[in-house]
């Protein structure tokens, strides 16, 4: 009776989180990319690392909060606010707030972040990714750095 009630929990505990569905971008298996995806942290603001059914791709937290794709074409002109968060320069479109979409600036490949701030804040996000994302090479800096 023990054996068949461990049995039938075994997907209550294993089937949690189900796979995050994302689209890798097209530059995805730039090696620039696999030097990030292998320094994402395993948390971010207490939201566990989620599995991705897309090469370059991650998640975090259930429903998911961060979004993150590697491998878009580089940004080095924009209109959109620049940010940055250790030591990396993010462009911010709020279009579709309060989902924020941050975007590398001047590197290569760039790299996406999407995080819903009614389930955590877009600067920790940002510093939480920052030392990976900083393995990418950076062409320049913003010019004029708000928030």
């Amino acid at each position: 009776m023990r054996k068949i009630l461990l049995l039938a929990l075994i997907p209550v505990l294993t089937g949690c989180a189900a796979t995050v569905n994302l689209e890798p971008a097209e530059y995805a298996n730039d090696p620039g990319c696999a030097e990030v995806m292998v320094r994402t942290p395993s948390e971010i603001s207490e939201l566990g690392q989620r599995e991705t059914n897309a090469q370059a791709t991650s998640a975090w937290g259930d429903p998911s909060a961060i979004l993150l794709r590697c491998g878009l074409e580089p940004v080095e002109a924009s209109t959109l606010p620049c940010v940055s968060a250790g030591d990396v320069d993010w462009l911010v479109d709020d279009s579709t707030a309060p989902n924020y979409r941050f975007i590398t600036f001047a590197r290569t490949p760039a790299v996406e972040v999407i995080v819903d701030s009614t389930l955590t804040s877009g600067v920790s996000a940002l510093e939480a990714l920052a030392s990976a994302v900083s393995k990418l090479p950076a062409t320049k800096r913003c010019t004029e750095i708000s928030g």
